[in-house]
């Protein structure tokens, strides 16, 4: 019996099917909900009652405002406050309006049979922070900048198979499909709208000032930055939905994960976002009477992730020797407690896509000198492996302040030392870690948690797609510059398959090969740990986004 996209209980069904059920299941959908539900959320308080503000404590200082441009994690949860886009996921991977009225189906008209054409209902009254209104023509110039070749933005990956955009009125728009594309109703989840009357009246959107001051219609308005150290919304009095339940939204950076969480059980900060709870400080935490933690699985891969660019990582060989080299199992249980669960994979194991057929890790240094011993890596001066004068000499970086990450790099670099490669440290700031040095690729190797997946849908090709190499096309997230003729192939035609069942096939071939491949040595996917005050109401931990400040405007503090 075959599986499709839309369908979890495996029945056959034709593509109108398929497009009719998006609004029940993002097309390939959901992770498997079996995932730890935060708290039972009393009912909110009634519309328009606000009380007080919100602290969220981040260990990675968002930088990025703008939320089309090339940005990591941290930067989402001000994105998802600030802005909106036609629709959003819930924790189940629903799709759940936001600008538009509805979903678009066949059975609704929005989307023709075979998924080519496509027309959305806009949801009217809606207006941008500053006033204006927001309209269809604010949708068509989202779209066709995020088309534009000299606009460096996160991913054009769908959105680039957009044709013949057309404003039938100023609360509907429709457009044409290039050819089907599974993952379109994801990553419409994941594209915020941004304004046509202030981006399209400059010369050169890259260099607009709305980069440092955005505006946007979610529930919270940009109110001051002082950088290195926070950043203040304020309540969005007309926003669309419900919320938000407090008056100012603050996210404060505070780059040593000991201070977040002293600043925390203090009472300082009220929630603790990217990074939280660090599992040596897990058994503290939790017997602090005033606060409450939620562990969750996070859709990270935690990696050492090589420049597959320089000449040390070019050979496999060596990529495998450092994987033998590497002592995976005290990484987890000595510096993260045992908190995490240890992978092979880029996809989490909650994802319908997910291959747990690959082969185990092995730590084994005497196999990794003997490999490379055949590979014609010979000890040169120190003991640093030698080849055709390269040296099996490379830095490690990751963000400073992160002290067990630090911990595990110095763990690693005493791992590779045993087998003839030497690996300096080098840690930066977040702001620096994180932008052109992590963005141009001019990295060696590096300590990183990345998300692989478009909100439920398990495809990569903004990661491992040799399309999505920024440091050569100016778009994606492919900073590794990974490159495999087969894995591209598998990609694309996978996008464009409507059997789920023929996708997930696909898309473990593809994992294999990755595995083979090993352009990045897989650690652990995360058991991330978060928290918030006591009388704080509505963290929902949300597998299908990057950030958890995803439903923040419908947080509130309880009497």
């Amino acid at each position: 019996m075959t599986m499709r996209d839309d369908d979890p209980s495996g029945l056959l069904l034709p593509r109108r099917r398929f497009l009719q059920m998006t609004a029940l299941g993002a097309a390939a959908a959901a992770l498997p909900t079996g995932l730890a539900r935060a708290q039972a959320v009393p009912p909110p308080p009634p519309r328009g009652t606000r009380k007080g503000q919100i602290v969220i404590g981040l260990s990675q200082e968002p930088t990025v405002f703008n939320p089309l441009r090339a940005r990591i994690e941290v930067d989402d949860g001000v994105h998802l406050n600030l802005f909106s886009p036609l629709w959003s996921l819930d924790t189940k991977g629903n799709l759940v309006p936001q600008l538009a009225v509805e979903i678009p189906t066949v059975a609704n008209g929005g989307v023709s049979e075979d998924g080519l054409n496509w027309r959305v209902k806009l949801r009217p009254g809606v207006t941008w922070h500053d006033g204006a209104p927001f309209t269809a023509e604010d949708v068509k110039f989202t779209f066709e900048l995020i088309q534009r070749p000299d606009f460096p933005v996160m991913s054009r990956n769908g959105i680039s198979l957009v044709r013949d955009i057309q404003v039938v009125s100023p609360t509907e728009i429709a457009w044409k499909m290039e050819k089907f594309f599974a993952p379109f109703f994801s990553i419409i989840a994941w594209t915020q709208m941004v304004p046509k009357h202030i981006l399209g009246a400059v010369a050169d959107p890259k260099d607009s000032p709305f980069n440092n001051k955005p505006v946007g219609t979610g529930p919270f308005k940009w109110g001051e930055r002082r950088p290195g150290d926070y950043l203040m919304f304020e309540a969005n009095d007309k926003f669309y939905g419900d919320g938000p339940y407090v008056e100012r939204l603050i996210f404060k950076y505070i780059p040593d994960l000991i201070v977040l969480k002293t600043q925390f059980v203090t009472g300082a900060i009220d929630a603790v976002g990217i990074q939280g709870i660090t599992a040596d400080n897990y058994e503290e935490v939790s017997k602090v009477p005033t606060v409450r933690l939620f562990r969750a699985p996070m859709p990270f891969l935690e990696s050492l992730s090589f420049n597959n660019e320089r000449p040390q990582f070019k050979e496999k060989a060596v990529r495998h020797a450092l994987y033998h080299a590497l002592d995976k199992a005290t990484i987890i249980k000595d510096i993260y407690y045992g908190a995490h669960r240890p992978t092979e994979t880029y996809l989490p194991q909650q994802s319908w896509a997910y291959n747990p057929d690959l082969p185990a890790h092995k730590y084994d240094p005497a196999l990794a000198r003997k490999m490379l011993d055949e590979a014609g890596w010979k000890p040169g001066a120190g003991g640093v492996r030698e080849k055709n004068g390269v040296k099996l000499a490379f830095s490690n970086s990751t963000t400073a302040g992160n002290h067990l990450r630090e911990q595990l790099q110095q763990l690693v670099q005493q791992n590779f030392q045993q087998v003839g490669a030497q690996m300096t440290i080098k840690n930066f700031p977040p702001a620096v870690m994180w932008g052109d040095y992590w963005r141009k690729s001019e990295w060696d190797t590096v300590v990183v948690g990345s998300v692989f997946i478009i909100g439920s849908d398990p495809d990569a090709g903004d990661r491992i797609g040799s399309w999505s190499i920024p440091a050569k096309t100016g778009s994606g997230a492919n900073t590794m510059q990974y490159a495999n003729p087969e894995v591209d192939r598998l990609l694309r035609e996978s996008v464009g398959l409507l059997d789920r069942e023929k996708r997930k096939v696909n898309y473990q071939k593809i994992q294999a090969l990755f595995r083979e491949d090993l352009p990045l040595l897989p650690i652990y996917q995360p058991n991330q740990t978060e928290g918030t005050k006591k009388n704080l109401i509505g963290y929902d931990p949300n597998v299908n986004y990057r950030s958890n400040c995803w439903n923040v405007h419908k947080w509130y503090w309880a009497a």
